[in-house]
């Protein structure tokens, strides 16, 4: 034992990106590790900063410009300094609760999320998978029904509950569908009422399907599912986890229609970047099923005292410091200047909302040539996971004009050499 916690320790310390690409190669996931090579990414992290990280290999540090964001979650910058000294506090005092008692910072956050969403009661987890999980779960028990719809090129999560609601199959090879779902096309509320009927507990739906490639629906399409749903009984499921907590300049997307979901599910940037959370908010005809049992969903880990730390002052955060007007008004600049770039030969479309913006190609083919161009520019991004012809742009509310007008200029200069190199001229 001694000679494998010597070899641990020597891991642990480490600055050579090869010897840690063999360790990942060896222990994690060996064809992901190939993947994380090949597109230039294999370097290690050392530290991170607002809108910065930071890589070193045996020494030499290199500096990037988040424009991923961790998928939407690292809205407030890395290492958010007010929410990072509230958690350390908290993790000085408990970090793990006993699940027995009661506890303040619980109810505060539950309090806060309430308020916000205008529905009744929260259950929180670890993760958006986990809380869709849940959600489903509350639906299918408080309705006594089975029936699920859900849109095609939606992602849910990868947990067998939420791949079976997520509506990209390349995930589910070789993967039994759980659940009675059926999928209908995103921002068609026809097709929805065409299989719509008195056994469907729930629809879920994305206000704007981010891993769909930053998909944004009609205007009237989720005030329609609302009258839908309720015409029918059946619960209605915002998915949240990506656009919720501000990402789009409003603190939930949804309430830009004037509606409220039956279930509104949270995870990404509720925790402020600092600490992973997710969250179930739902009213009470989404919560009949805790009527029965007050034991029906538990979570050991769900709502520990550091996590809920995170969540009450991302809350506070957000709200003192104008984050939900910076991250409109960036946005808007960000994406206009974007819009530029489009030339009908590399980039078809660009959109988006906020600080959440897609640029869609013309092919996927020409998504490598792009992304290698930037990461050797020192900027971080990545495809859209449904759909890897569209290039997210993710960034934290942190990021300057200045910043945003390098990524343009570096994305038009990528954009000039993919046409150079595939010779469209």
């Amino acid at each position: 034992m001694d000679e494998i916690l010597k070899k641990a320790l020597e891991i642990y310390n480490s600055e050579d990106a090869d010897f840690i690409s063999q360790i990942y190669f060896e222990h994690i996931n060996p064809n992901l590790t190939k993947l994380i090579k090949l597109a230039g990414y294999a370097k290690l992290e050392s530290r991170t900063k607002g809108e910065k990280v930071f890589t070193k290999n045996n020494g030499q540090e290199e500096e990037y410009l988040d424009c991923l964001g961790l998928y939407g979650a690292v809205l407030l910058g890395h290492n958010n300094e007010f929410i990072v000294s509230k958690v350390k506090e908290q993790m000085e005092k408990q970090c793990m609760p006993t699940k027995v008692f009661l506890s303040s910072i619980h109810a505060a956050a539950a309090y806060l999320l309430t308020q916000l969403s205008g529905l009744d009661y929260v259950f929180f987890c670890n993760s958006g998978a986990e809380a869709v999980e849940g959600a489903i779960k509350l639906a299918i028990a408080s309705t006594e029904r089975k029936k699920i719809i859900s849109t095609f090129n939606s992602y849910h999560g990868k947990t067998l509950g939420a791949l079976s609601v997520s509506g990209r199959d390349v995930y589910k090879k070789g993967i039994p569908q759980l659940l009675d779902v059926v999928f209908v096309e995103y921002g068609d509320y026809e097709a929805v009422e065409r299989v719509i009927d008195d056994e469907t507990a729930a629809v879920i739906v994305e206000p704007i399907q981010g891993e769909g490639g930053i998909i944004i629906p009609p205007d009237d399409y989720l005030p329609k599912l609302r009258a839908l749903c309720d015409r029918f009984e059946t619960l209605l499921i915002v998915d949240e986890v990506q656009t919720g907590m501000g990402r789009t300049g409003i603190i939930f997307e949804h309430q830009k229609y004037g509606i409220k979901p039956d279930i509104l599910v949270l995870a990404k940037a509720l925790g402020g970047g600092v600490f992973p959370v997710g969250a179930i908010v739902g009213n009470k005809k989404a919560w009949k099923a805790f009527d029965i049992n007050p034991l029906f969903h538990t979570s050991t880990f769900g709502a520990n005292p550091a996590s809920l730390t995170a969540v009450f002052y991302t809350i506070q955060f957000i709200f003192n410091n104008g984050v939900l007007e910076e991250v409109k008004n960036k946005g808007q600049y960000f994406l206009e200047k974007l819009k530029n770039l489009k030339d009908g030969k590399v980039v078809k479309d660009v959109r988006g909302r906020g600080l959440m913006i897609g640029i869609e190609l013309t092919d996927e083919q020409f998504a490598a040539s792009i992304f290698s161009y930037l990461i050797q520019n020192k900027i971080i991004t990545a495809y859209t996971l449904n759909q890897p012809k569209v290039i997210r742009i993710e960034p934290p509310y942190t990021i300057s004009y200045e910043q945003i007008d390098l990524v343009v200029e570096k994305l038009g200069h990528a954009i000039s050499e993919t046409i150079e190199l595939f010779e469209l001229a």
